[in-house]
């Protein structure tokens, strides 16, 4: 429970921070430095040893170099709450669970049945079915000790199946042309990390020699680099072969690095991430815009899709009996919740960079409208409901 608080704590934080890096993109997208903004994200930069080098533009370092940090910690985070958390208890994990899904299907049919015959605006599906973290219980964090501890744990355990499942998107459907030499490559570093693994090695050092060159060697391969991340952080020890939780003395690595990246990715991390791609310029900007088939079904997936998808399946899941809503939790902050899952911002952004990325056409951009008018009605949506019908105080 002590994790949970401090990882919740730091989530509402960083939650605040990325809404205040937003802004400041906005703002500084649509000033007159606007040009000199989006001309420095493009600016080349080359990492090289001898022969070979990887040279990609600021954003690109940013959104496959930076966001594998996050991914990491994703992983870490996953990891923990299967072995030694909230998703421990199939019965615990099967509500969250339950909601996930139908978070994830609801908006990809919202945005599938809206860009149906296109094929180009299609690559988009996926965007509006993840929820952003940081953001969501950033938002809940504003109602103070309305919100009982349940409700925003029910929160957290959907948003992590999310990510797990838009890891899952982006490894089968946004990767490129592979490259069976890079994956090679790969597949042996992946081996040497499970070796470490079964060693009981606990030393960050030797998970990092073996980190990067997986990084790189799965950058090549054509797909998403960030997934090394989450490769990796599988192989971090929870505790070692014929240990308990209650034999290891102090923090494990996995807990250790977890605590440790996790004030970087939430303050430093995600802000910059959402400073180099939340830079949307609203000049020109017009109803046409936000009725575009791309922009709607976008808002239309965020909004409608994963408050539908989340609320129908908890349903479900409660009327098989299959789960129960947490103690001291109702069915209206469920609803609210259901709201707040809607604000996709951090991952729905770095899914659209991956679908638009090899060339959008007209499109590129109105994915990034729509992100951001979606995720501002959820967020808002949710805020308000929670707010009349939580308690003054939550028990």
């Amino acid at each position: 429970m002590k994790h949970l608080r401090e990882f919740l704590r730091l989530e509402a934080a960083g939650g605040l921070v990325l809404m205040a890096a937003t802004v400041v993109a906005l703002a500084v997208a649509n000033s007159p430095v606007g040009p000199a903004y989006r001309g420095f994200l493009h600016v080349p930069l080359e990492v090289r040893f001898g022969t070979a080098g990887i040279e990609k533009p600021l954003i690109l370092w940013i959104n496959d170099g930076l966001m594998a940090v996050f991914f990491f910690l994703v992983g870490l985070e996953l990891k923990r709450e299967v072995l030694d958390g909230h998703l421990s208890s199939i019965r615990q994990a099967l509500l969250p669970g339950f909601a996930a899904v139908g978070g994830m299907v609801f908006p990809a049919l919202v945005f599938s049945a809206m860009n149906w015959g296109d094929p180009i605006a299609m690559k988009g599906w996926a965007i509006p079915a993840a929820t952003d973290i940081a953001f969501a219980l950033g938002i809940l964090s504003l109602l103070g000790p309305r919100v009982p501890a349940a409700l925003k744990a029910f929160l957290l355990s959907v948003a992590i199946f999310d990510d797990l499942g838009a890891i899952a998107v982006i490894a089968l459907f946004y990767s490129s042309e592979l490259s069976l030499t890079a994956l090679l490559v790969a597949a042996a570093l992946v081996l040497g990390l499970f070796a470490l693994n079964r060693r009981g090695v606990r030393r960050p050092a030797a998970y990092l020699l073996l980190g990067i060159p997986l990084w790189v060697a799965v950058l090549k391969s054509g797909v998403h680099a960030t997934l090394a991340g989450v490769v990796a952080a599988m192989f971090i020890p929870l505790q070692t072969k014929g240990e308990s939780m209650e034999d290891v003395e102090g923090p494990s690595l996995l807990v250790h690095l977890e605590h440790t990246l996790h004030p970087w990715v939430a303050f430093g991390v995600l802000p910059v991430f959402a400073l180099a791609n939340a830079g949307v310029q609203l000049g020109g900007l017009t109803v046409a815009n936000l009725l575009h088939p791309v922009a709607l079904g976008v808002m239309g997936g965020l909004f409608v899709g994963k408050y539908a998808g989340v609320m129908l399946m908890a349903g479900v899941a409660v009327l098989l009996r299959v789960a129960e809503l947490p103690r001291g939790v109702s069915w209206k902050q469920i609803q609210g919740v259901s709201l707040l899952c809607g604000v996709g911002f951090t991952m729905s952004l770095f899914i659209a960079s991956l679908a638009f990325e090899q060339g959008g056409g007209d499109y590129h951009g109105l994915e990034r409208v729509g992100i951001l008018a979606g995720s501002l009605l959820s967020g808002v949506a949710g805020y308000v409901l929670l707010r009349i019908t939580s308690p003054a105080k939550a028990s």
